[in-house]
Order: structure tokens, then sequence, then C-alpha cells
């Protein structure tokens, strides 16, 4: 396919005519991803995550501009961000204006930026993501920083598909508990109060690092244990890395709109890479991530398999039932699984 031979021959315009067709999910998009697949599986998939008004986008830049600094122009690493921006639910379109805080990157011809819509869903990334980050990664770029949307503590899909998930916190932005609450703490590599120069980062900072300490399971699992549980440690069967090498997440300070704290984000992004490779939990993370998009593409294949075989019109007449609260929509389920009309209830 010439499409795929220029793309790995590095030629920009071709990458990004791909990335479309792949967003699209077409069949030269498909086509593209089952060439392009054996050539992935090299970069290293940053996830930066948070609040809306955290200051995602700003610190993505200095972290881009880092690692383009890190070494002359020629052999740093190459780097792609994939910003994911909400679609409105009324119109369905987005801004993607995430390149307009990102002008420091312009020019560059080490750095790719591909902006993306959510296309209403959730988790925080695009259905197409995980294929977006396999055509960057093929076509050669090192480094792939993966914004997401900023959906809250429903944004945990990030962490089945990068390799090292970054929570971005911000003084000033409500209860430091909404930052403890499950679903955050525990995707988190790295976290980072950014906007240090606020009043409360203090008390953010402060806040993370007790919640780390009394809830976060490399914590837990530090902490000195009793008799009990040393006797249960002794016969349970685990392929977890031996507590000398588990991972505590770091809490870091950032000011992004001066790239205050950058460097100590990228070396403590480093030591985790390094953590990964050396426990061997980076091909556990790859197999998770891979089995994640397998199954997801399985289910979509078999519901478009079964939407195909089913009469619009048994459909809308099951619905209808549902509407008179004559079935159950495990009941409706049941039936339409199994390609029978499902039975009424006694009036």
């Amino acid at each position: 396919m010439t499409l795929v031979a220029d793309i790995l021959s590095g030629d920009r315009l071709a990458l990004a005519r791909c990335l479309t067709q792949v967003e699209n999910d077409t069949p030269q998009g498909r086509a593209a991803l089952d060439e392009l697949f054996p050539h992935a599986g090299r970069a290293h998939l940053i996830g930066i995550t948070g609040s809306s008004g955290a200051g995602k986008s700003t610190l993505v830049n200095q972290l881009a501009l880092a690692y383009r600094r890190s070494a002359p122009r020629d052999k740093a690493p190459r780097v792609a961000i994939v910003a994911v921006d909400p679609s409105s639910p009324f119109s369905g379109g987005a801004i993607l204006g995430d390149r307009v805080r990102m002008r420091d990157l312009a020019g560059d011809p080490g750095v790719f930026i591909r902006s993306m819509a959510s296309r209403g869903s959730v988790g925080g990334l695009a259905r197409a993501t995980a294929a977006v980050t396999e055509v960057l990664d093929a076509a050669g770029y090192d480094i792939i920083l993966i914004e997401t949307v900023g959906a809250g503590q429903s944004e945990v899909d990030i962490a089945r598909l990068a390799h090292t998930t970054i929570v971005i916190e911000a003084p000033g932005m409500g209860d430091d508990i909404q930052a403890i609450k499950a679903g955050i703490l525990e995707i988190a590599d790295i976290l980072v109060v950014n906007k240090a120069d606020r009043p409360g980062a203090e008390n953010t900072v402060r806040a993370l690092r007790n919640a780390l300490e009394l809830g976060h399971p490399a914590a837990r699992a530090m902490q000195p244990k009793g008799h009990h549980a040393a006797l249960e440690s002794q016969t349970a069967e685990s392929a977890a890395p031996a507590e000398s090498e588990l991972w505590l997440p770091p809490v870091l300070v950032t000011v992004a709109s001066t790239g205050e704290g950058t460097a100590e984000l990228v070396s403590a992004v480093q030591r985790h890479s390094e953590y990964l490779k050396r426990t061997d939990l980076w091909k556990e993370r790859e197999r998770a991530r891979l089995q994640t998009a397998l199954e997801d593409l399985v289910t979509a294949a078999l519901v478009e398999r079964w939407r195909e075989t089913l009469a619009d019109e048994t459909y809308r007449h099951v619905v209808h039932r549902l509407l008179e609260r004559k079935i159950s929509p495990f009941e409706a389920v049941s039936g339409l699984v199994r390609d029978q009309k499902p039975r009424n209830r006694p009036d």
C-alpha cells in the first residue's frame, strides 16, 4: 500500500490522511492498520488526565518541549500528541483548539499534533484513540502524549491505554476530597499539582500524599504486617513485584505556564518507564492494552453482525413492548439474542 509506505518513510501528509481514515473507520483505514501493526509496539504511551481547567494542554506543551530539547534536534525523541476534545451533545461538533496552547511546538518536524473529538464516548477518550496511537507508534514516534477530555472520575480508560498515566490536579478547584475518590488515585502512576504558584497548593499536595499513604495499594503493602498477614503472604500466589519493587506514585508540583517543575516530571516518567521494564510490567500492560482492544473490536463486530440479522420491524416491536412495560429489558435481550420473540407479561 502506497499510503503505508509513505508513512513509514516519514511523510507527514500521508500520516495525517491515514489518521483521518482511521478515525472515520473506513476500509482504507482498517487496511492501513493491518499493515502498520507489525511496525508498532516501541513507543512510550503517556496519558495525561485530570479535571478541566487543571492545565493539561499547557503541561503537555511543556513536556513535548522538554523531550525535544533533551538532545540535539536530530537525536531528540520524536513526540506525537493526541489531544481529545469533548464533542457537543447537541451539535456533535468539537473546537479542537489544543494547537492554540501549543504554538511553541509549531515548525518542529519532530512533533506531530493530532486533535480528535470524543464523539460522545465516555471515559475521556474517543473510540479511535487506541488505533490512532498505533499509527503514530508505527510512524516512528518515540513518545506519544495522550491528553484526555477531562471527565473526572469516569476518566479511567486512559489507564488501559497508556504505559504511564499522569493525573493532574490544581489548587482552588473544589474539595480536595474529590481527588481522593476511587478511580482517580488508583489509575495514577504520577500525580502532579499544577498551578503550584496559586494559594492552597500546599494543601492540595498534602491531601494527595496523605491519601496515598492511607489508601494506595503500594503504600499498604509497604506498611508493617501483623502475624496473620505474614502467614497469608507466604501462601498467596501473586505475580506482583516484590515490595522493594513496588511503585508508589510521586506527588510533583509544576507551574506549566512557566515550565517550572517540567524537568522533574520528565525524570519521574523516565523512572517509571525503567521500573515497568525492570519488573516486566511493561509487557503486562501491553498485553492488557491489546486484550482490551481485541475485546472491544469483538464486541463491536458481534453487535454489528447480530443487528444485520435482525429485522427493523422486530426491533421496533420489542422497543414498543418495553415502553408498554410488557417485558423487561432482560427478557427483551434474552429473546432477541435467541432470535425469538420475547413473551408478554400476563395482564
